[in-house]
């Protein structure tokens, strides 16, 4: 918990007034955009609380890191244009050429092509691993390894690492713990709880949670890795800009609501498609039926506002995308509205067609992002495209 003024602040106190002061000048309560590159410095120093170039600060970013270091349990939040670009930055900085890094093995598409077919190009081995699967990850251990990077829940097969356990053995072998916290969000899992070392997200997703700006973040735990962070930002510039930064804070208002609503209709619409004939599996944290469901309901506050299901054979699995109305044909997540993907598609199109198969994301496998539309509305959609996918066959 925050204390100010001697009040203890709860998740969705923190989001509305973390970093977010009315403004001195005017009383705005809400903070203003600082859409300025440069800031005056007069014989040399700057009277404006260091700020000098927006590539190195902005106060607006600095209201919008404040807030997410915050919300996560971190000292310090570094922003950035993209998921990625937070992702390919942690990396840069903290691993040089001989380290070893293990990673999930069936993390998000973009995650996967950075690992597999750019970071050996640094002099960085790169070993995918099963993450569900403990054993085999201190397996892939060596005396090299300098980074374990886990994303949990996974994108899109939502399979989860337990946190407590791999970051326990990742520290007693004096690793980096890296954790990509997007499907879960603040809100609904906190692996600082667990002793991460480093939090990422895309906060493209949950966190600007309205599909209209992209972005990046890393939050650290304590400031061990600050300097390297700090300068590896400044020199390779991939920084969020002050509007795109606004606006990701303006989301993250009503994060906490959202995602109860998420959590709520994505429960609904798992149920739904679990007492569906033409649905062969559905995969939920919520459901029972999720092989780690005692993981979930103990390291999750709530299941995610991620859905993925598999057709059964007779079901044309693009039929029923192109024949959904509400749920859009979309590649990204984490917005108030509804999205449909196939990852085969789109979100891991450019992975090997027998190694995404092989982790079991084949033609008839669906993804939802569950929005926030009135629940009777999204169940019906489904159903009317299951009737006409199953015609069309």
């Amino acid at each position: 918990m925050t204390t100010h003024k001697n009040k203890a602040w709860g998740f969705q106190t923190k989001a509305l007034h973390l970093g977010q002061e009315p403004d001195s000048v005017t009383g705005s309560v809400v903070p203003p955009i600082y859409q300025s590159t440069a800031f005056v410095q007069l014989d040399g120093q700057s009277p404006t609380d260091g700020y000098t170039y927006s590539r190195f600060a902005n106060p607006t970013r600095t209201a919008l890191e404040t807030a997410l270091a915050g919300l996560e349990g971190g000292t310090k939040a570094f922003s950035f244009a993209s998921g990625m670009g937070a992702i390919s930055l942690a990396v840069l900085a903290l691993l040089e050429a001989g380290d070893h890094i293990v990673v999930g093995d069936d993390v998000y598409g973009g995650t996967y092509n950075f690992f597999a077919d750019i970071v050996g190009r640094y002099g960085v081995e790169v070993t995918f691993v099963d993450m569900a699967d403990l054993n085999a990850v201190e397996e892939v251990l060596t005396d090299r390894t300098k980074m374990v990077f886990i994303e949990t829940p996974t994108n899109p097969l939502l399979k989860m690492a337990d946190l407590k356990e791999i970051i326990r053995l990742a520290h007693a072998h004096d690793i980096i713990a890296a954790v990509d916290n997007t499907f879960a969000s603040p809100y609904l899992q906190n692996p600082f709880k667990y002793g991460a070392d480093i939090i990422i997200h895309s906060t493209t997703k949950y966190i600007s949670g309205h599909s209209d700006v992209l972005g990046g973040a890393i939050i650290v735990r304590d400031d061990r890795f600050v300097d390297a962070l700090n300068m590896h930002k400044n020199a390779m510039g991939a920084t969020l800009d002050a509007f795109a930064a606004w606006l990701t804070l303006r989301g993250l208002k009503t994060l906490g609501i959202r995602m109860i609503e998420h959590c709520k209709n994505a429960m609904a619409v798992a149920a739904f498609l679990e007492g569906n004939k033409a649905v062969e599996k559905v995969i939920y944290p919520g459901l029972p039926s999720y092989p780690q469901y005692e993981l979930a309901q103990n390291q999750m506050k709530g299941p995610g506002g991620m859905v993925s299901f598999y057709l059964k054979q007779g079901t044309d699995a693009q039929h029923f995308v192109k024949s959904l109305s509400l749920f859009k044909p979309a590649v990204s997540l984490g917005g108030v509205e509804s999205l449909v993907t196939r990852p085969v598609d789109i979100t891991h199109a450019s992975i090997p067609k027998d190694r995404r198969e092989a982790k079991g994301i084949t033609d008839n496998f669906i993804r939802f992002s569950v929005g926030i539309e009135d629940i009777d509305d999204l169940l019906s959609d489904i159903d009317a495209a299951m009737g006409l996918a199953e015609r069309k066959t």
